[in-house]
């Protein structure tokens, strides 16, 4: 009787323990300066503010590159960074928009449709160097413009917004 008490009270424990552990895949705080916070209806969250990333987060995460024109640039510039549907689901995002909101306070409405059919990145190295904020950075959403030439269009180029600090999910 003593032995199976003491295995209930060890699967018991264990049991305990795994309910009180933090869910697979939960988000860090970030240890660095941070760089993006994203809020709304999300699932994962890292402070009040929601899921706050610093640069060393965003790394962990799967990092693409490819090389597009802008009109703010006239020649092809690779642009480094997440692909924003990786990045959202790393948060559990479950919105239909994200509000690109700037430093400078421009705010843009993103559909999340964009992000699910196109490699829109969110970006921080250009040209495989961090972007300053009079560089547009330290991040940018970028479209893969070259590569699908219907998304030139005044509304795409509209939602790819620089000196991006916060994704705010509805």
């Amino acid at each position: 009787m003593q032995l199976l008490t003491a295995s209930r009270r060890r699967f018991l424990a264990a049991l305990l323990a795994m309910s009180c552990a933090a869910p697979a895949g939960a988000l860090d705080a970030p240890a660095g300066r941070v760089v993006l916070t994203i809020t709304g209806d999300i699932e994962q969250r890292n402070s009040g503010e929601g899921a706050q990333f610093d640069v060393a987060m965003l790394e962990k995460l799967p990092v693409k590159s490819f090389s597009t024109r802008t009109p703010w640039f006239p020649e092809p510039r690779k642009f480094t960074g997440v692909l924003m549907r990786d990045l959202l689901a790393a948060v559990g995002a479950r919105g239909q928009t994200a509000k690109a909101i700037a430093l400078n306070d421009y705010r843009v409405d993103i559909p999340l449709e964009d992000a699910r059919q196109h490699d829109l990145l969110v970006a921080w190295l250009l040209d495989d160097k961090p972007m300053a904020v009079r560089d547009k950075g330290p991040l940018v959403v970028i479209y893969p413009f070259d590569a699908h030439p219907e998304l030139k269009t005044a509304i795409k180029y509209s939602r790819a917004a620089w000196q991006l600090k916060q994704l705010d999910v509805r």
